[in-house]
């Protein structure tokens, strides 16, 4: 079984910077893409942020120049770091690990969620 556990959220003010972190725990083989997705009260989850396993990234438009997604993949570890924060960034941001192999079933992979971690952005 894997989890994730997912820290870093908080309130800060508008402007500020938070950095979000995100550990899968388990006996893990491999991971394919980790994604970081937010849901504000009332709207629909989306992706904010993305690295695969070589690390390339991808941004929604919405946080790009301003978000920064890395990851070590020894720690099976992905961060967040996000600057210039605005009250719109206000959310429940959640972690997500794709095709995540586990050394005892190494011929399949499943996707993970972490429970969710709130960041509030006071204006």
């Amino acid at each position: 079984q894997v989890t994730l556990v997912e820290s870093g959220g908080g309130l800060v003010q508008a402007g500020g910077s938070l950095r979000l972190s995100c550990a899968a725990v388990g006996n893990i083989f491999r991971i394919g893409a980790m994604v970081w997705y937010r849901q504000a009260p009332g709207n629909e989850r989306e992706l904010v942020a993305a690295v695969t396993s070589d690390g390339s990234t991808k941004y929604a438009d919405f946080v790009k120049g301003r978000f920064t997604i890395s990851r070590d993949n020894a720690k099976n570890t992905t961060y967040l770091q996000m600057s210039s924060l605005k009250p719109e960034d206000t959310a429940v941001y959640y972690c997500n690990a794709e095709k995540v192999v586990v050394t005892t079933n190494p011929y399949y992979g499943s996707d993970y969620w972490g429970k969710g971690t709130l960041v509030t952005v006071s204006s």
